[in-house]
């Protein structure tokens, strides 16, 4: 993969390799995944679709390789939470100067469930919100408009508000014969000779091609 590629098709400025936009070191993603954004700048990601993340909370957003996320998912952080140890929901300690309370307390203020990790080949639809603290695995599928509050096993289907399971992608011998090949990490010239099988389902193919460098 070519480090600073931005844009993977000629004359698509809505398209981008997300790897090559994002700037923030508490984000990570892996090579291939791609953002699409007819609406704003797919270089603004981590400004328009990366929400409420600030460094007080020490969470991170860990995407892996070969996903595809739809114009306007979003993905939420610790401070749209407020707290629920409070007997308000009012975030008084982001105004410790008004409230005489101590700044170093300020991420009280939410309840911090964690980083959200977003596994390889995942493909996250239109305007989906993903919550803070959720873990999606490998191969899953986020419907269009789902808001994901819990965590999603690998090559599931959700969709809904809250999100729930619709149905698994494959059978189950197939899903675990994917999850053991992992050809996501494969290098570049080994995915390119067997894209034909992967595209096609042919899983046998690709555990032929297993052990082949």
């Amino acid at each position: 993969m070519n480090s600073g590629l931005i844009y993977p098709r000629k004359h698509d400025k809505e398209t981008v390799y997300l790897k090559n936009v994002v700037k923030d070191p508490a984000i990570t993603v892996g090579d291939y995944t791609i953002y699409n954004d007819y609406v704003n700048d797919p270089v603004n990601f981590e400004k328009n679709n990366v929400l409420y993340h600030y460094p007080v909370n020490t969470e991170r957003l860990v995407i892996g390789r070969y996903c595809s996320i739809a114009c306007g998912a979003k993905f939420i952080f610790t401070s749209a939470n407020h707290t629920q140890r409070s007997l308000s929901s009012y975030p008084f300690g982001i105004f410790f100067d008004e409230w005489d309370l101590p700044v170093e307390r300020i991420a009280d203020t939410w309840d911090n469930k964690g980083d959200i990790v977003i596994g390889n080949d995942v493909w996250i639809g239109y305007e989906a919100v993903i919550m803070q603290g959720v873990h999606i695995g490998d191969g899953a599928v986020i419907g269009t408009r789902a808001v994901v509050t819990k965590d999603v096993e690998p090559y599931t289907i959700v969709g809904g508000v809250p999100a729930k399971t619709i149905r698994p992608r494959f059978e189950q011998p197939v899903i675990d014969a994917l999850l053991s090949l992992r050809w996501w990490d494969w290098p570049e010239e080994k995915v390119k000779r067997n894209v034909e099988a992967i595209t096609s389902g042919n899983v046998r193919k690709l555990l032929e091609e297993k052990d082949n460098k």
